[in-house]
């Protein structure tokens, strides 16, 4: 009887001690690349893309690659993108040398863009087009009056998630 204890403490000691191992599993996440090859690594935050817009003066340019949503795209051919930066604050992305265009189907898609960030003064009739080719209404349209002060940027690569 005594041996019958001794070997049932035995495999239940044995048996309590069995750790679990998981492994983390890693995520694939997939990207549709535009433009130049770029990577996704060192891309900062878009709240940390926002404060360096903030430390920004005309004429200063970054080099830098950001992730962010994107809030609009040109409806005529995805020749610009609105990337959010705040709830209320958006990075207006053109793309260099017009040489790649974005799927006009692609807002709301997570991005990761690289290229020049800087700060510029939008012009009346540059905002009333861009606002043309956003699809926005004739009066909303009508209602642009003064110039803006833009956080824009110069992609030279972007990558879409998938």
């Amino acid at each position: 009887m005594k041996k019958h204890i001794l070997l049932a403490s035995l495999c239940l000691a044995f048996v309590s001690c069995k750790k679990e191992v998981v492994a983390p599993v890693a995520e694939s996440v997939k990207y549709v690349s535009f433009g130049d090859s770029i990577s996704k690594d060192g891309a900062i935050s878009k709240a940390e893309m926002f404060t360096k817009y903030q430390s920004l003066r005309e004429g200063d340019t970054i080099d830098v690659s950001f992730t962010s949503s994107i809030n609009d795209v040109c409806q005529k051919k995805g020749c610009w993108m609105n990337l959010a930066l705040t709830d209320k604050d958006v990075a207006f992305v053109k793309f260099k040398d017009y040489g790649f265009f974005m799927p006009l189907n692609s807002k709301g898609s997570e991005v990761i863009v690289h290229g020049k960030a800087f700060v510029s003064v939008e012009s009346v009739e540059e905002l009333k087009h861009y606002a043309k080719d956003a699809g926005k209404s004739q009066a909303s349209i009508d209602s642009i009056v003064a110039p803006e002060v833009t956080y824009s940027f110069e992609a030279n690569g972007v990558l879409l998630k998938q």
